[in-house]
């Protein structure tokens, strides 16, 4: 399975931040700074949580997994933060656990 990229081939920080998106499932991260490419958690970015109705409010399975393969979301995101280095996530929308939509201070390149 190589080329495959799993949540333990992660920086610390980056296991950090989808074990937050896990936790959170259904919500927002607010004012998350990445400097470095990695996601910045102390201070501790503002974390908003929704609820869906129809939907398993609780935690994402996944956060029991010790490991697991990333899904493309979250690859895409790492690969922006690798790109970028450093910014500053206005609001970053997770869904299911999974950044979907995110904003961003400043211009980011595409």
């Amino acid at each position: 399975m190589s080329g495959v990229r799993t949540k333990q081939s992660l920086s610390l920080p980056r296991q950090r931040l989808v074990e937050l998106m896990q936790e959170i499932n259904y919500g927002r991260i607010e004012c998350l700074e990445v400097r470095g490419g990695e996601p910045v958690l102390d201070p501790a970015p503002r974390v908003l949580r929704e609820w869906v109705f129809g939907k398993d409010n609780a935690p994402n399975r996944a956060r029991t997994q010790g490991d697991f393969a990333l899904k493309d979301h979250l690859i895409e995101l790492f690969d922006l933060f690798d790109r970028e280095r450093s910014l500053t996530v206005e609001t970053l929308v997770l869904q299911n656990g999974l950044p979907v939509r995110m904003t961003v201070t400043g211009g980011v390149r595409a």
